[in-house]
């Protein structure tokens, strides 16, 4: 009997299949997480113990988790690679400014790709995430430009992809690893097969580091629970926080319009993307009147 530390890469039939120093170990979870209510998730760090070949390899023990993500199912991501398309599908600020807003409450980096540049401008978009700590890469993923930069955040990091269906994720990830073979969403319609025919969340290897296999690389998707609540969404956009303290009500500031406000005045003076404050302000009316146990009620 030996026991190593390892990633949790494919969990698949109450199997899970764990990378360690001297390969890839099948194990089974040890009875005990059952009852007390925890269930091992693709990328958790963990503790196994690989029998002599009479007995099942188990987790013995599963790390804390830095995060986790309910669908897919994941953990300890370090980074949210989100692909948005010049055009077709058009692209929707609000929607892309939730993804960070819950990725840094999760204290994951989200990484800006700004993907099919040789369809439509993306300089307006790329002028409002670099008023961010963001990352921001543009891309094509037919001609290669911007891979060279998203392979250097994708070296020894666990990232997950997200963006509507058509934004190019897989064309992205194959002109990152040819070897991925990954189908396209033009050539799974023409074909008349869905994008992917596996169910299960797996970690593959990619450009040194690894990327969340999920069916068809569907966008994230995050529970009513997940929200952002008033008090904590100043924090969920960090471009806010040079100015924050300078607020005339500083800390009861809501960021709304109030006279003697830092951050709108930042806005105006062009110093915060508008789009992003006003993906904050809609936000903000979203949650305004929500408290904590409201959204712990609904899970």
């Amino acid at each position: 009997m030996t026991e190593y530390n390892g990633t949790i890469l494919k969990g698949i039939g109450g199997f899970y299949y764990v990378e360690a120093a001297d390969g890839v170990f099948e194990c089974r979870a040890r009875g005990s997480f059952r009852n007390e209510g925890v269930t091992p998730l693709v990328g958790d760090k963990v503790r196994i113990r690989v029998e002599d070949g009479e007995h099942e390899n188990t987790i013995e023990e599963i790390f804390p988790r830095r995060n986790e993500l309910r669908r897919p199912p994941v953990a300890n991501i370090d980074r949210i690679i989100i692909v948005v398309a010049s055009i077709e599908p058009r692209p929707n600020p609000l929607v892309i400014d939730r993804l960070t807003a819950i990725a840094v409450r999760k204290e994951i980096e989200p990484v800006i790709v700004l993907n099919k540049a040789d369809l439509s401008s993306v300089e307006e978009l790329r002028e409002t995430y670099e008023k961010t700590p963001f990352p921001v890469v543009v891309t094509n993923g037919l001609t290669g430009e911007g891979t060279g930069e998203l392979r250097a955040l994708l070296k020894d990091h666990t990232c997950a992809f997200t963006g509507n269906s058509g934004v190019g994720k897989s064309t992205l990830l194959n002109a990152l690893d040819p070897t991925l073979d990954l189908a396209t969403a033009e050539i799974s319609r023409k074909l008349g097969r869905g994008k992917h025919t596996t169910r299960e969340c797996t970690l593959m290897k990619v450009a040194g580091g690894y990327v969340v296999d999920t069916p068809g690389f569907a966008s994230l998707e995050f529970s009513r629970e997940e929200l952002v609540l008033k008090e904590d969404l100043e924090d969920c956009f960090p471009e806010f926080e040079p100015y924050i303290a300078s607020c005339r009500f500083h800390p009861s500031c809501a960021h709304m319009n109030d006279k003697g406000c830092a951050v709108t005045a930042a806005v105006e003076a062009g110093k915060i993307s508008a789009s992003r404050y006003r993906s904050y302000r809609a936000m903000y009316e979203e949650v305004k009147d929500l408290s904590a146990w409201q959204l712990k009620s609904t899970k």
